[in-house]
C-alpha cells in the first residue's frame, strides 16, 4: 500500500504533512471588516498540536493538544491557559493522539486516533472518559470495530482503524467523524459503536447537533474544490444526506451561532502542487454563515489554517493548526442566513 492511499480520503487539514509545516505567527483576518462589524482578536498562541474544542459545563473553551496529550482549558475572557487533563496518547505521526473533546454533564470525553499497530503504537483508537487530572478510561475501541467492520463503500484506504475527526454529544452517547473511511459513527457510554451512516469519498469532518437532525461539514477530496465543500444535513435513521449548503473551500466544522444561525469553517485554499493531506494555503481560511439558499456569505476571513469553532454567545473561538485560538467579536447572525 503506498502513501497515497494512506491518505487518500482523509485529505483533511491536518493529514501527515499538515503539522510539520512551519508555525509562523498567526495573521488576524486580512480584510477589514466594516466599521461595528466582527473583528478578530489574538486570544491565546503556544497550543502543541491542537484540533478539536469544546465549550464546557463551566463555560469555558476546551482545546485538543495531541502533541501533547492533553487537554487545555482556556478562559474565554482572558485567554488564560490551565491543564485540564494530560497523560493520554501523544500523537505518534503527524496527526493523531487527543483529537477532539466533548462533555456529557460534567465529565469529559477524548477522541484519540492514529496511536495503534497502524503507525507504530499499541494504544487504543477511541473515546476515553477522563476521570482525573492524569487518569481515564477507554469507554469505545473504535479502532477494533472499524478492522472488523471496514468501509462497503469502494474507495481507497489504507489505515484500517480510521482516521476520526470529530466527537459530538447525541442522545446520550456521541457521534464521531471518520475523514478517512468516510462515515459517521454512533458510539453508546457502554461501548457499542454502529455506523450511523456511510458516504462516498467526500471527507467528512465536524459535527452539529439541532435536536434530532445532525449537520456535517464536508471538506471534500483532493483538490478540496469549493463546490465541494458543503454543509449537510441527515437524521438518525437518514439513508442518505441532504445538501445544505456547498461553495467553501475544505470545509472542517460546523456550528450554531447567535439566533441559532448555522456557520461553518473553511481552512482555505488548497494548494495547485500540494499533495494528498496538505493543509490549506495559509491565511486563507474564513468563518462563513450558512443561507438559505445554499450558498456562503464570508464573516470574517485571512485565517490561518483554522481546524475548529465554538461560540460562546456572539462570539467566535476558532483554533488553527498554528496553535492559536483566535477570538471574533461582534458576530450578530443575520436575518437572511442559516435554516433552523
Amino acid at each position: 500500500m503506498n502513501a497515497r492511499h494512506l491518505t487518500v480520503g482523509i485529505g483533511i487539514v491536518l493529514m501527515l504533512a499538515g503539522t510539520l509545516i512551519a508555525m509562523s505567527t498567526p495573521s488576524a483576518a486580512s480584510a477589514s471588516p466594516p466599521s461595528g462589524g466582527p473583528r478578530a482578536t489574538l486570544l491565546v498562541t503556544g497550543l502543541e498540536g491542537a484540533i478539536g474544542s469544546t465549550i464546557g459545563p463551566d463555560g469555558a473553551l476546551y482545546v485538543t493538544e495531541g502533541a501533547a496529550g492533553r487537554i487545555t482549558r482556556v478562559d474565554p475572557h482572558t485567554g488564560e491557559t490551565t491543564t485540564f487533563a494530560s497523560g493520554l496518547p501523544k500523537r505518534i505521526v503527524d496527526i493523531g493522539g487527543a483529537m477532539d473533546v466533548a462533555f456529557i454533564g460534567e465529565t469529559a470525553y477524548v477522541l484519540v486516533t492514529l496511536v495503534g499497530f497502524e503507525v507504530g503504537g499499541s494504544d487504543v483508537v477511541g473515546i476515553y472518559r477522563v476521570d482525573g487530572p492524569d487518569s481515564f478510561t477507554v469507554v469505545a475501541d473504535i479502532g477494533e470495530f472499524n478492522v472488523h467492520n471496514p468501509p462497503t463503500i469502494l474507495f481507497p484506504f489504507g489505515a484500517p482503524t480510521g482516521v476520526q475527526y470529530a466527537l459530538q454529544t447525541y442522545r446520550g452517547g456521541f457521534l464521531v467523524t471518520d475523514g478517512h473511511l468516510n462515515r459517521v459513527l454512533r458510539v453508546t457510554r457502554d461501548g457499542e459503536v454502529t455506523v450511523l451512516i456511510a458516504f462516498d469519498n467526500i471527507v467528512p469532518t465536524g459535527l452539529a447537533v439541532s435536536e434530532y437532525l445532525v449537520y456535517m461539514a464536508e471538506a471534500g477530496p483532493g483538490p478540496h474544490r469549493p463546490e465541494d465543500g458543503k454543509v449537510v444535513a441527515f437524521g438518525p435513521k437518514s439513508p442518505t444526506a441532504t445538501e445544505v449548503a456547498s461553495g467553501a473551500p475544505l470545509l472542517v466544522d460546523v456550528e450554531f451561532g447567535p439566533r441559532h444561525r448555522l456557520y461553518a469553517l473553511s481552512q482555505g485554499i488548497f494548494p495547485v502542487d500540494g499533495q494528498e493531506g496538505s493543509p490549506a494555503l495559509p491565511n486563507t481560511g474564513a468563518l462563513v454563515e450558512v443561507n438559505r439558499d445554499g450558498t456562503f456569505t464570508v464573516v470574517i476571513d485571512g485565517l490561518d489554517r483554522p481546524t475548529s469553532l465554538e461560540f460562546i454567545g456572539n462570539t467566535a473561538y476558532v483554533v488553527t493548526l498554528t496553535g492559536a485560538i483566535w477570538k471574533i467579536d461582534g458576530i450578530s447572525g443575520r436575518p437572511s442566513g442559516s435554516p433552523r
